[in-house]
């Protein structure tokens, strides 16, 4: 690859942006999606692009997953279409991706292959294209399958895997990069049998989904899901399989980042995903969901530096099952978004008493809703819906889209909506957000 070259004038450090924070608040600060890596540049003004990694569908087009391009420029004769769309070649089981700690490059993923496509983002960030690919990360890692995330860290990508090669069940390890492919160490998730140091709350179940860092407090937390048996099972097979049903993860590990070593293995049961962590600089916190027992969890210091995991918000009625899957923390902290699948809908809670959130705003997206993604001065909104191929909706409700919004700090104004089934794309799953003053020549 390429070296890193320059980054626009209008690149922030994070370290820059977190000193403002203290110092103009209560002005929010203008960042990038809230879920990005600190050891990013941070960025403000207005996003040109949505980068969407999307599940190939036979049939449908090319029927291979694909990086779309959505453009979103204000004034742009092409707003709120389609500009880009570049294929991998085979269906992967789309899910995942991010950035290095460049810009330059975007990380993707595929859960059934585990290939993972590196995609060259700075030189046309209108119309990405494919740079390499990985094919041997079951080889490299000693077993690991189903790489996950891509979080950056300087000069490095750390990938999370869902799974292992011995019997496809959730037992896995995040695993280093280099920016440039080369692999670099694999990192097992503590269990009971092998708690690698780690004080045990209750259970440690040893598997893997997201995984973010508080460079300041040198903490990093990882959150747990399923193993490859189950996420490439039809759903309605799986929630009628009393034995898979068990086999969820319900552990967030705490880790000392810098020795990447486990420190505390949280009992968080019901699949805890996506893990944001509060920005403010004196704000020492992280909010998670539970797919299965649809509750926000706190992940919170206490004055004495002892963490702690607390149920702090029900998410609609649990009983329901509503399946909450991603959410957006706000830049100044104050306000999250949650996505529910099965109903479709997004809660807006307002977290700025981080342990008793209310909800403030519900609203529905469509019959399946998955990804959200707020930009970067949190007036803008997007959702997309695919969860996972085969955990998609059946017929009329298998929606696949994505939509762009505005949000007013009380509710959402439709802006466009772009249907990836009439446009022969696939599933749409997650997103990133691009700008071309990201670059310069």
């Amino acid at each position: 690859m390429a070296g890193a070259g320059r980054l626009a004038t209008t690149v922030i450090p994070a370290g820059v942006l977190l000193a403002a924070a203290s110092v103009l608040s209560p002005v929010p600060v203008r960042a990038d999606e809230t879920c990005m890596s600190p050891f990013m540049p941070k960025i403000t003004g207005q996003e040109d692009y949505v980068y969407v990694w999307t599940l190939g569908v036979e049939g449908l087009g090319d029927g291979f997953d694909k990086l779309v391009t959505v453009d979103v420029r204000p004034g742009s004769p092409t707003y709120g279409q389609v500009i880009s769309s570049v294929s991998v070649g085979g269906r992967n089981e789309a899910h995942h991706g991010g950035f290095t700690d460049d810009r330059r490059y975007f990380w993707a993923s595929g859960l059934d292959t585990s290939r993972i496509f590196i995609f060259d983002i700075h030189t046309d960030p209108g119309k990405p294209r494919l740079e390499r690919t990985i094919d041997d990360f079951v080889q490299a890692t000693g077993g690991v399958v189903g790489p996950h995330g891509a979080y950056a860290l300087p000069g490095r990508m750390l990938m999370s895997g869902l799974s292992n090669v011995k019997d496809e069940g959730g037992r896995t390890a995040l695993v280093e990069y280099t920016n440039d492919g080369k692999f670099l160490a694999t990192h097992w998730m503590p269990t009971a049998e092998d708690p690698r140091g780690a004080q045990i709350e209750q259970v440690a179940d040893g598997y893997g989904y997201d995984q973010r860092v508080l460079p300041r407090k040198n903490v990093m937390l990882t959150s747990s899901f399923t193993g490859k048996a189950n996420y490439m099972m039809d759903f309605g097979k799986l929630v009628q399989d009393p034995e898979a049903m068990k086999r969820f993860g319900q552990t967030v590990v705490l880790w000392n980042f810098h020795e990447r070593q486990p420190r505390k293995v949280f009992h968080v049961p019901g699949a805890p995903l996506e893990i944001r962590w509060a920005w403010g600089p004196d704000h020492n916190y992280a909010f998670t969901t539970t797919a299965l027992t649809s509750k926000i969890w706190l992940i919170h210091e206490d004055a004495g530096g002892e963490w702690h995991a607390d149920p702090v918000a029900d998410i609609g009625n649990p009983a329901d099952i509503p399946l909450p899957v991603d959410i957006s923390l706000s830049a100044d902290d104050k306000t999250l978004f949650v996505d529910t699948f099965m109903d479709g809908k997004v809660r807006v809670f307002d977290v700025a008493d981080p342990h008793a959130p209310k909800q403030i705003h519900e609203q529905k997206i469509g019959a399946q809703v998955n990804m959200v993604s707020q930009s970067w001065d949190g007036k803008r909104v997007y959702f997309t819906t695919s969860l996972l191929a085969n955990w998609d909706k059946k017929g009329a409700d298998d929606e696949q889209f994505i939509k762009g919004y505005d949000w007013d700090g009380r509710e959402l104004h439709h802006r466009f909506t772009i249907d990836f089934k009439e446009r022969q794309l696939g599933r749409a799953h997650i997103m990133r957000l691009g700008a071309d003053s990201l670059y310069t020549n």
